[in-house]
């Protein structure tokens, strides 16, 4: 790890994504950022103390499908990649205080094409059965309304699409991925990220890997085939 100044960590919603990069970036002794404090996108659809579902949040998942829901998501994470291809550029320089990174916005095929150096990516994925127990249990699902455990729903079925998308982009491209749903504590799955960035000559790809083609330049993904828009 001595030489990577950015670690990057991707993942659907509810993994420990933003818990684990937490614990790596203090082990490193790195900033610690979120891809959601660059431009947040509808947010969590239920109740917490002292806030509010607000009414453009409810209609965009109350109103619609799961694959439009999916690409809504998808296309506001395009727009905010030039942000994040900046963000990473700028704490990759010599002398820039490390970096980790974390968001559903890290895009597998995105992140693989990056040209930073110094700059390694994992991503967390978990079991559908552990994400939606998370969301309910932070939604207080038993003690919802209909109309709310429908907004919680939604927003379980658009999380389960996109890491079925993610998972296909991230293994099709042979990129390090960690299982953050087997009942490992932050700690030990800090060091499993650690472990798996140790060594990246690119972002993801395991040492010795660096010459497996990324894709052609331009190319379009979409959701339903490799799970992006370009």
């Amino acid at each position: 790890m001595r030489d990577v100044r950015v670690v990057l960590i991707g993942g659907t919603s509810n993994t420990g994504k933003s818990t684990v990069a937490e614990a790596v970036a203090e082990r490193l002794g790195f900033e610690h950022r979120s891809t959601d404090g660059l431009a947040r996108h509808p947010g969590r659809p239920w109740r917490t103390p002292g806030h509010e579902v607000p009414p453009h949040v409810a209609e965009h998942y109350a109103t619609l499908t799961t694959e439009e829901l999916v690409a809504s998501v998808l296309a506001h994470y395009e727009r905010l990649w030039p942000r994040i291809e900046e963000l990473v550029t700028a704490h990759a320089r010599p002398g820039a205080s490390g970096l980790v990174l974390e968001g559903s916005a890290l895009w597998p095929e995105r992140v693989a094409r990056l040209a930073v150096p110094r700059t390694a990516a994992v991503w967390l994925t978990a079991d559908d059965m552990v994400v939606r127990d998370r969301v309910r249990t932070a939604g207080r699902y038993a003690e919802a309304t209909e109309g709310e455990r429908l907004l919680m729903d939604r927003f379980l079925a658009r999380t389960g699409r996109y890491q079925e998308l993610m998972l296909e982009a991230v293994e099709a491209l042979g990129l390090a991925r960690v299982d953050a749903g087997d009942g490992r504590t932050p700690e030990e799955l800090a060091d499993a990220v650690l472990t798996a960035v140790a060594g990246q000559v690119r972002p993801g790809r395991p040492p010795g890997d660096r010459d497996r083609p990324f894709g052609t330049e331009g190319e379009t993904f979409r959701p339903g085939r490799n799970g992006a828009p370009g």
